[in-house]
């Protein structure tokens, strides 16, 4: 099989020899200056740690890889609020998969709506790495923490969440929006003086191999993090049953039951990219704790909660109901029911709290003024 320009790919067989499983994950780009001189970027090195596993789980499959670029990896110039389109970092692998070019997709799970196109679902969430944020500091300001940072210094982020609930933090700092791939804001970060420091997921730059870069860790109190951060999640054909058993071993039981219980919380508030919406959960003595909060733009107003659910995190192959449909867009027929209900149903209390408590007024107000502006 052949990929066009843009393509670079990964792939698994299921059969010794005579057939290959193709699985896909977003195109590499050229690394920042100052930075280790790795050839693979963030997207090919999460793929390629998800198909390491597979290999290791299935020594007799045959693994390729192609890498594919997105629409969200083309628009570098406007914030990704601003696009309007749900499945930026989804829709071209999306369309690989149903042409049954690649057999299975690896995505951040963060960029995975919690409604999938119909035919697809999550098939695996690998267990989560740190979901916090970092901040990274221009060379000069090495040594400080936001707070420490000099009056009216500037922070980059792309992400509207953060902007919101730093501003109502730190709020002698100004935020200012910053695309590109890591690299491409490390470079504007290093190479130019318009900012201070940025923000970026802990997991990406510890996945580079960039923890040197890692200046602080944003605590809950200090910023939530988005649903499905720090989680890889595997997309699949939803009727391929042969590759939903291949991938299924991939779940991460206690990772898969807070995503569920984020994944309906953000759901169920209909949120997204375009308001700010953010989350932190913890598994603890047998209790699933979910906190949420939305937030106005310049993070104002907030409404935030927290709610918790008995919940029995069972052992990974445990054998589930054979049928299941799917929960938040994931399927993990080899985790019980019952837990997984529990969660999904976490997530959807906790989001009608916060809608009793007026958060549909400010994610509309929310959503209004980022079309506006």
């Amino acid at each position: 099989m052949s990929g066009n320009g843009n393509a670079a790919a990964t792939a698994v067989s299921a059969e010794p020899v005579t057939s290959t499983l193709w699985a896909s994950g977003r195109a590499v780009q050229q690394l920042a200056p100052g930075c280790h001189p790795q050839s693979l970027l963030l997207a090919r090195i999460q793929t390629d740690s998800v198909v390491a596993t597979l290999k290791a789980l299935y020594p007799g499959l045959q693994f390729e890889i192609i890498a594919m670029s997105t629409t969200g990896d083309k628009i570098l110039d406007t914030a990704l609020s601003k696009i309007g389109e749900k499945s930026l970092f989804t829709k071209e692998l999306e369309h690989a998969l149903e042409k049954n070019e690649v057999d299975l997709v690896v995505h951040s799970l963060k960029d995975l709506p919690t409604v999938l196109p119909p035919g697809f679902t999550i098939g695996a969430i690998c267990k989560r790495e740190n979901p916090h944020d970092a901040v990274v500091f221009h060379p000069k300001f090495v040594g400080k923490t936001l707070e420490t940072l000099p009056e009216k210094s500037v922070v980059g982020t792309s992400s509207l969440r953060r902007a919101a609930q730093l501003q109502r933090k730190f709020s002698h700092l100004e935020f200012r929006s910053i695309r590109g791939n890591l690299n491409t804001r490390l470079r504007k970060l290093d190479e130019q003086q318009e900012f201070s420091a940025i923000i970026l997921a802990t997991a990406g730059l510890q996945r580079m191999g960039w923890h040197n870069r890692v200046g602080q860790i944003l605590h809950p109190e200090e910023c939530m993090y988005a649903v499905g951060q720090g989680a890889l999640g595997v997309e699949v054909r939803a009727k391929d049953q042969d590759i939903l058993d291949l991938v299924g071993v991939l779940h991460d039981p206690e990772t898969l039951l807070r995503c569920i219980a984020e994944r309906a919380f953000l759901r169920h508030l209909e949120g997204g990219c375009s308001v700010p919406v953010a989350v932190h959960t913890a598994m603890k003595d047998g209790q699933l704790y979910l906190t949420g909060g939305v937030w106005s733009l310049d993070g104002s107003d907030s409404i935030q909660d927290t709610m918790q659910a008995t919940i029995h995190v069972p052992a990974q192959h445990e054998d589930g109901p054979e049928d299941d449909p799917q929960l938040v867009g994931i399927t993990a027929r080899n985790i019980p029911r019952g837990p997984q209900l529990a969660a999904q149903n976490l997530g959807i209390s906790l989001a009608n709290l916060l809608l009793s408590k007026g958060a549909k007024n400010i994610l509309d107000v929310a959503r209004q003024l980022n079309d506006a502006h």
